[in-house]
């Protein structure tokens, strides 16, 4: 009989006012290794953080047998508290401090250089983690660098780092503490297609070095070293079973998607089916470089109003910061041939002169976005530009704010604080921040990260709509193909190093 590594006993769990769980049990086995399997919001991120000790226990017991057996077989080691320190938790977003860790980094710090400079290198940030006391050093510096993918980033700075490059770097941390509990909050979010590919690999690593894994993740994203499956539905867990008996087909969406158009007709102002320019984008030999390194070379794009593109690459190849040139959050635009809405960069336009002229949506602005607005007020900001409301609620904007939240089917948190919801909501809040003034140019980079299969299908058809009816323009950043909506039909795809391949006419 296998003996138990974890085992949770008819718990209810509370967060703020709500309870995330009741009479929950759940029980891992030696030699088990689970995938969270469920909707946005069933609770998948929430069992995660109560394994890892982050929620109060109000009722029921954890009963942590691999921190019981590592004493039996290691002894009490003196720096060794508690089973904590035997868990290592990969969270979506990351916690990094600057230098003196006395404040948390900020949206557009990364392409400033002399702010950027009050960061810690991908070393010096790996080398700050401390490994379980008393635990056998298997997960070594090297081991673990290599493993990631990191070594040819050790000298870049952490909030330099590309969304994919972020994940892989969070989780060389964990593993470097030596855990015996790894816990993986999806982790393949923001991985291109390389990584993903390898992902199979490094699981199989990982638990070969005698770690057990429970992660969060699609069903169809499992990793093949994964021995069992849990489905949560509100806040329960609905099934459990092992991986062969798990058909990940009875997730799969009726394609019937119902888009109000009539609604979606009325929040669509006059001006978006029209377009005063010439080009929205217009770049020629523009070229980005931090010190020695180059991120962007000899790249040349236009855009014009109606097109709707894809824009491609692996981590790091610089679609951010090609991004940020386009939104104005870089600065480095002054020093190249940039025109953005038939304008030259630098000839007297203000940045909120072009943002007023663009939705925007990133991992990184979810990563900095300020929570403690409502879902109303964050949505509202999308008018002035501003990371949350500063200014008092207009009614009107608030019922166009309400409008939105029905068509991408969270109306039900208006009144909540934004980071009282789940993460999949909170990115769809943000996306109706970039879509409710209408703009002209919608940048969306890799707008689905860690919405559900539902959410994802229905955002799809939403901007597929909002394409139809409309001549906005379009630069979609995704490693998903079949998350591109239908509408797009260009694609421009950066290399590694930085620079574009041939355009494409159509994917």
């Amino acid at each position: 009989m296998l003996h138990s590594v974890l085992s949770i006993n008819n718990i209810t769990v509370r967060y703020l006012n709500n309870t995330l769980f009741t009479g929950l049990n759940f029980t891992i086995k030696k030699g088990e290794h689970w995938a969270l399997i469920g909707e946005s919001g069933s609770g998948k991120s929430a069992l995660l953080h109560t394994i890892a000790g982050r929620f109060n226990i109000t009722g029921g017991t954890i009963d942590h047998y691999f921190f019981e057996e590592f004493i039996k077989e290691h002894g009490h080691p003196e720096n060794l508290l508690t089973y904590h320190q035997l868990v290592a938790l990969v969270e979506p977003k990351h916690h990094f401090r600057n230098l003196s860790n006395t404040a948390d980094f900020y949206y557009q710090q990364r392409y400033n250089s002399s702010d950027s400079e009050d960061a810690l290198t991908v070393e010096q940030y790996l080398e700050t983690v401390i490994p379980t006391p008393g635990k056998p050093v298997y997960w070594t510096y090297e081991k673990t660098t290599g493993l990631l993918n990191l070594d040819e980033l050790l000298q870049k700075q952490i909030i330099k780092l590309s969304n994919g490059e972020t994940k892989r770097l969070m989780i060389a941390a964990a593993l470097l503490k030596n855990p015996a509990l790894l816990l993986l909050d999806n982790p393949l979010t923001g991985l291109d297609v390389q990584t993903r590919a390898a992902f199979n690999a490094i699981i199989d690593e990982i638990i070969a070095s005698g770690i057990t894994v429970i992660m969060s993740t699609s069903p169809y994203e499992i990793p093949s070293a994964i021995t069992h499956v849990a489905v949560l539905k509100d806040g329960a867990i609905s099934q459990a079973m092992p991986k062969e008996q798990f058909n990940a087909d009875l997730f799969l969406l009726d394609d019937k998607d119902e888009v109000d158009n009539l609604e979606l007709k009325a929040l669509l102002n006059e001006s978006a089916n029209k377009s005063q320019y010439q080009f929205i984008v217009k770049m020629n030999k523009v070229h980005i470089q931090y010190g020695e390194k180059v991120i962007l070379d000899d790249i040349n794009w236009q855009i014009k109003p109606g097109e709707r593109w894809a824009l491609l690459g692996p981590n790091g190849a610089g679609k951010s910061t090609l991004l940020s040139l386009i939104n104005g959050d870089n600065p480095q635009a002054y020093a190249n041939d940039i025109v953005l809405f038939d304008k030259k960069r630098g000839t007297g336009e203000s940045i909120w002169d072009i943002k007023s002229k663009i939705g925007f949506v990133s991992p990184e602005l979810h990563q900095y976005f300020p929570t403690d607005n409502s879902c109303l007020q964050v949505i509202e900001s999308g008018y002035y530009d501003t990371l949350g409301l500063f200014r008092q609620s207009s009614k009107t904007k608030t019922e166009t704010a309400l409008h939105w939240m029905k068509a991408l089917e969270i109306e039900k948190y208006a009144r909540v604080l934004l980071k009282n919801i789940p993460a999949s909501a909170q990115r769809l809040c943000l996306l109706a921040r970039a879509l409710i003034k209408n703009p002209d140019l919608l940048i969306f980079d890799e707008p689905c990260q860690g919405l559900d299969a539902h959410q994802q299908h229905h955002f799809k058809t939403l901007i597929d709509t909002i394409c139809s009816m409309s001549m906005v323009t379009l630069i979609y950043v995704s490693h998903y193909q079949q998350e591109i909506p239908d509408s797009v039909t260009k694609v421009f795809e950066l290399t590694r190093i930085g620079t574009n391949k041939d355009e494409f006419p159509q994917i």
